[in-house]
């Protein structure tokens, strides 16, 4: 008697979800033609936050990437393997190794051409703006792709709450048009801007974005985006 090899679907741990990463798959065939790798990211990230936003709990988060990236090499096509690289890259933790394996089995299948730049970025200058004692902080990190220098700047805002819960996280393109309106604010006195310490940042920022508490439905869009780079910032 021959061997059958079971497909994916059988191999799903939430087959309910099916659909959700079928349409994934389907939306990956636009990834490749993004014009970098910072786009890719956020349009990955974005979609971890449908996920997470989803999830009842820790557990059904982690089963659910696993199905996705079944289902990600599965379809073997360039748009499943720039999601694959890219879920390897800025991905959770516990989903970073195999989906890497998975995308390294694609190996036959086109890269993007922005795949070797995912999640290789190092961080730069860190700002806190403070808009009154109502608003919170905002901290903003300057960040860059190592090869692209300034033209592969962007930044991470985080606008914290009242015991440092997030409030925003969004993820700037044009950080000079940032800065800019923050410093004609602050000359407007409507804020107060000042350089932030790079470590003390990170420590409030993963502290922030890893708490027990959901944050708000806004904040997951750019959830796994700022966890990535919030965990590049040094240690206090």
């Amino acid at each position: 008697m021959s061997a059958t090899r079971s497909s994916p679907a059988s191999r799903l741990t939430l087959p309910g979800l099916r659909e959700v990463y079928d349409a994934y798959v389907r939306e990956a065939a636009a990834l490749p033609a993004l014009p970098d790798a910072l786009r890719a990211e956020v349009w990955t990230s974005a979609r971890l936050g449908t996920l997470e936003a989803a999830a009842p709990h820790a557990q059904g988060r982690r089963a659910a990437l696993g199905d996705l990236i079944t289902c990600l090499r599965a379809a073997a096509t360039p748009g499943t393997r720039a999601f694959l690289r890219a879920l390897a890259a800025i991905g959770p933790r516990e989903g970073r190794r195999a989906a890497g394996r998975a995308a390294d089995a694609l190996g036959g299948v086109e890269p993007a051409p922005w795949e070797g730049a995912l999640g290789r970025v190092v961080p730069g200058q860190a700002w806190l703006i403070q808009e009154g004692p109502l608003d919170g902080d905002r901290l903003v990190c300057e960040f860059r792709y190592g090869e692209r220098g300034p033209a592969g700047m962007h930044a991470l805002a985080v606008r914290l709450s009242y015991g440092d819960v997030p409030a925003e996280v969004v993820v700037v393109g044009d950080v000079p048009a940032l800065m800019t309106a923050a410093r004609q604010a602050m000359q407007a006195e409507l804020c107060v801007v000042q350089p932030y310490g790079a470590a003390a940042v990170g420590v409030r920022l993963r502290a922030a974005l890893n708490g027990a508490e959901p944050p708000p439905e806004a904040c997951y869009p750019a959830l796994a985006l700022a966890r990535h780079r919030a965990a590049l910032l040094p240690d206090a």
